[in-house]
């Protein structure tokens, strides 16, 4: 594949390429902390943009309980999954292959629709996106009998292309759109390919969130679409670093946020000795935003009592307050807390 930027579109990737590095160099000084509101925001976002809704702590339960929760929020938590899944294969420098795409799909579809044999495999029939039929369909994409070859194209082009981050996150995200060749999550699987080509491109531990930006933005995402798929290469590439570059910056102001919300904790847990564990909880509780007093004595590997001491002491202090969940299974539900001011950190950044 090739072609030729104009030079707005090279300036506006260029920008995005800085953005990205600002964001790398303030995210590397709190990464565990940082990282899952960032892959939490983009899972959230992704979903909402295929018009699925869940609130962010209820998807932050479906991550450590499918079982706990509604199908709505365990499928966005399928969708955080696969995104856990791609950021760590960019890290290895394997190439990227139709089973990697294939494993991804079925960890994607495990509460989703889809009949079996269309899980983890390319489709095997003409699908289309809008309309009943693919008469009145706003897009009709290639016979399933072309995808294999295409997506081998596509996959060559991502894996050894010399150009430039942005442009081949953007190309490879549109022309996956394009193939369209699962029978289901594509978009998706789609925006999940952004995130991979940016980590592995830019050296990226966490990529920012592009699917808030899309999701802003839903007219100028699927617009750009179009006119890519018209032969609007360049318009697509810079509408693509513009959205990166939104959501790098935007990035910088949910990190000065996160931070605030650690210096309150710190002034609240003064007096507590540093080795007790309700400290050593509040640091566990940025990774994981919910928790149950078993997850906690399991993860600090002390006693339940204890686990429910440490609870409560952050309780005590606004640290954690109480998720009411309606029981999912026979006998006595666990009983949830939340990190409110995190999990509300994510909630407003993906509206």
């Amino acid at each position: 594949m090739t072609f030729e930027l104009p030079e707005r579109a090279v300036r506006a990737t260029e920008r995005a390429t800085a953005s990205l590095q600002r964001t790398d160099d303030r995210i590397a000084h709190r990464f565990e902390t940082l990282a899952r509101l960032l892959l939490r925001a983009e899972g959230v976002a992704s979903s909402q943009i295929e018009g699925v809704r869940a609130p962010a702590e209820l998807v932050a339960v479906a991550e450590l309980d499918s079982d706990a929760i509604d199908t709505s929020s365990a499928w966005v938590a399928d969708n955080l999954a696969v995104v856990d899944d791609s950021l760590s294969h960019a890290r290895s420098r394997a190439r990227l292959g139709a089973r990697d795409l294939h494993a991804w799909h079925r960890r994607l579809m495990v509460h989703g629709m889809l009949p079996g044999e269309l899980v983890g495999a390319f489709r095997r029939s003409q699908n289309w996106v809008g309309g009943a039929t693919p008469r009145d369909a706003a897009y009709v994409p290639p016979p399933a009998e072309r995808v294999s070859d295409l997506m081998h194209d596509l996959l060559r082009f991502v894996n050894a292309s010399k150009l430039d981050p942005i442009t081949v996150a953007a190309v490879s995200h549109a022309q996956f759109e394009t193939i369209h060749p699962y029978g289901d999550g594509n978009g998706r699987l789609g925006r999940v390919l952004i995130g991979w080509t940016l980590s592995r491109r830019t050296g990226l531990a966490v990529p920012p969130p592009v699917s808030v930006a899309m999701a802003r933005d839903i007219g100028g995402y699927l617009s750009g679409l179009t006119r890519y798929r018209r032969g609007d290469v360049a318009g697509w590439v810079q509408w693509m670093a513009e959205a990166v570059s939104r959501s790098a910056d935007q990035v910088l102001g949910v990190i000065a946020d996160a931070e605030e919300v650690r210096r309150r904790w710190d002034v609240t847990l003064a007096g507590v000795r540093a080795d007790a564990a309700a400290r050593r909880l509040a640091v566990v509780i940025q990774e994981h935003h919910v928790i149950t007093a078993p997850m906690a004595a399991d993860l600090l590997s002390i006693s339940a009592p204890a686990a429910r001491r440490a609870i409560d002491a952050l309780a005590d202090r606004g640290i954690l307050e109480p998720l009411d969940l309606p029981p999912s299974r026979p006998g006595r539900p666990a009983r949830w807390w939340m990190a409110g001011e995190l999990v509300s950190l994510v909630s407003r950044w993906s509206r």
